[in-house]
């Protein structure tokens, strides 16, 4: 006897719905071996801070230099944007013990790869690259005068004046240190002014850097 046609139908359907359930099964094994996998997937290494984080950070204790009447709470300024800009930072400290007295001096952000002399002044900063007066010397030169600042050697040396000069790196950074056997006298050293050459030591020249290309207030 022929099957019906009605069972034949029934017959295809429940194949149908066999084989359905068979792929179903299939894919959720896949998708249950691609989580596993993931669970136990080695995570990335954690960064390594100590390489990069810079030891200045800017803003952070120091001033930012600014052009001179400028609206601004910090008290560095620039005379010349191309090799100190305009948002580069500075940081200076002075410490005194038994005597003697240490200077610290840390940029950032300035021209890369330059050679740069660095004093401290007598005088505090002012709109004109000028107003800082000359070298702070512990022993004054007697024959120095204010349009005729001293380039004697006896006197304009890194013994007797502070002297910071820097190379910049590639970023623009650097940081320098004097340390001399004496004490700023009481209000007389006032600002420290970046020049553009580094500092000369001949006698009739000692002492001379160049423009005067940035001055930072400090009261040490």
């Amino acid at each position: 006897m022929q099957p019906r046609r009605t069972d034949l139908r029934r017959s295809t359907i429940v194949t149908g719905l066999f084989l359905v359930a068979l792929v179903a099964a299939g894919c959720g094994g896949s998708d249950d071996s691609t989580n596993d996998n993931a669970t136990v997937e080695t995570p990335p290494a954690p960064l390594d801070l100590t390489t990069t984080v810079p030891s200045f950070l800017p803003g952070l204790d120091g001033d930012v230099f600014r052009a001179p009447g400028q609206a601004s709470d910090d008290d560095a300024f620039t005379y010349d944007e191309v090799v100190v800009p305009v948002g580069s930072a500075v940081h200076v400290e002075s410490e005194n013990e038994g005597g003697r007295t240490t200077v610290t001096f840390e940029v950032s952000g300035l021209a890369p790869e330059r050679d740069l002399g660095v004093h401290v002044h007598t005088r505090p900063c002012g709109p004109n690259p000028a107003d800082s007066g000359p070298h702070y010397q512990n022993n004054v030169d007697p024959a120095a005068a204010a349009q005729s600042p001293s380039t004697d050697s006896a006197y304009a040396n890194p013994s007797n004046e502070v002297w910071l000069d820097i190379t910049t790196d590639a970023n623009g950074s650097a940081h320098s240190s004097a340390t001399v056997d004496w004490k700023f006298r009481e209000g007389e050293a006032r600002s420290v002014v970046i020049h553009a050459d580094r500092t000369k030591t001949a006698s009739g020249e000692a002492g001379m850097a160049g423009n005067r290309l940035a001055c930072i207030d400090e009261d040490f």
